[in-house]
């Protein structure tokens, strides 16, 4: 087969590769994005994506320089207000409701969710419809060597390219992120997620909720109605054994077991999708770069999913890269460059991931004195209002 030669191999087509191959071929860079699996682009097929994502204002940003936000747009579910509720007594009830309301800081809502599945469909149809971008679902990379001036790859179909620069956006298992020898530093939590969409009687009014008990979080994100009714998404993290056990139950048993899990807040949930589950961990890369290698995305770095971190993270991974690429692009891909990438990430996926970390583990306690004074917590940051302020700003991304 003939060499493929272009500017950026990406690795990875979930919606991290994918959002990345449309800002740069949007920005004019040749681009060949790869990945093992092609995308499941629709709801009630077999590995359809049940999770969603809340695209924070600097996401935002990224999406409309890829030509991706107009067609976005008439999907968005915005999120007007994040509502804390503490439920950590003996009983499952609220006992403290905290709003943090984007109204405080901003004209904009804090977001815009999409059910992740919609993201794939939308993504893939921006991409087979950009010349400079060369998709190829179902093509994974085998084999990464790299030289000062270029990368070459062999692709799992027997092809060869070379590149200036690989992006690995090839999940916490990265193969690029093994063949570059960048390590990872890794905690485990012994939890697991389950994911699904439900429909509910109350209205969500963009409100997105997490409740927490015992375990970890229950988070209900607003989505668009369906079938005529409120919908929500949900992410409900727990210990290991108890979320598979869930995730096994018969459909009404376990509608019974996450009504009660939400308080009833929003009346009897009705599950509204199939249900998926995965572990979860934190994990950092010890760089973000090597020669001609970068990471992005959970090849980079790997959070619980609280406060709508993860791909945002993500995202501003790939402006950062965008950007320094397109100040010099005739050098794009040197040691210059990547050292840039990582020195202007770094710090903040590091603390990132040390905070979710934290708030991760005080969502677990199941005493009743770390339960309290997970309450308490919440309720000395809320009342004061330029510290209330400072974290909204912050998980924003905005400072």
């Amino acid at each position: 087969m003939t060499d493929t030669t272009c500017d950026i191999l990406i690795s990875g087509g979930g919606i991290a590769g994918m959002t990345a191959a449309a800002a740069f071929g949007t920005a004019g860079f040749r681009v060949l994005c790869v990945d093992p699996a092609p995308p499941v682009i629709r709801r009630d097929d077999d590995g359809a994506d049940m999770r969603s994502t809340a695209m924070l204002q600097p996401a935002r940003r990224v999406l409309e320089a890829a030509g991706l936000w107009e067609h976005l747009a008439p999907h968005a579910a915005p999120l007007e207000i994040m509502r804390i509720v503490d439920a950590g007594g003996e009983t499952p009830e609220p006992r403290l409701t905290k709003d943090f309301k984007a109204a405080d800081i901003s004209e904009q809502p804090f977001g815009w969710n999409f059910p992740n599945w919609l993201l794939r469909r939308e993504l893939s149809e921006r991409l087979n419809a950009l010349e400079t971008v060369d998709f190829r679902p179902g093509t994974g990379t085998h084999s990464l060597f790299t030289r000062s001036r270029e990368a070459r790859v062999r692709l799992s179909d027997g092809s060869a390219v070379r590149a200036r620069l690989v992006i690995a956006a090839d999940g916490r298992n990265s193969p690029v992120r093994e063949a570059a020898g960048i390590g990872v530093q890794t905690s485990r939590y012994g939890q697991k997620a389950l994911a699904f969409a439900v429909t509910h009687p109350v209205a969500h009014n963009n409100v997105s909720t997490e409740i927490h008990r015992t375990g970890g979080p229950f988070t209900l994100v607003p989505l668009p109605d369906f079938q005529g009714r409120p919908s929500s998404a949900i992410v409900w993290m727990d210990d290991g054994p108890l979320a598979l056990e869930r995730y096994q139950m018969p459909v009404a048993a376990f509608e019974a077991a996450m009504t009660e899990r939400s308080c009833g807040l929003f009346g009897p949930l009705t599950l509204a999708s199939h249900r998926t589950i995965w572990p979860i961990i934190s994990q950092k890369s010890d760089r973000l770069s090597a020669e001609r290698v970068a990471l992005i995305a959970e090849a980079a770095h790997v959070v619980p999913p609280i406060g709508a971190q993860g791909l945002n993270m993500s995202l501003a991974d790939t402006a950062c890269l965008l950007e320094l690429a397109q100040a010099h692009p005739e050098t794009m891909g040197d040691r210059q460059m990547l050292d840039a990438y990582h020195t202007a990430r770094f710090r903040d996926i590091s603390l990132r991931v040390q905070g979710i970390d934290l708030l991760n583990r005080a969502s677990q306690v199941s005493t009743p004195a770390l339960r309290d004074a997970r309450a308490a917590g919440l309720q000395a940051l809320y009342a004061v209002a330029p510290v209330r302020k400072t974290l909204m700003q912050m998980g924003l991304g905005v400072r």
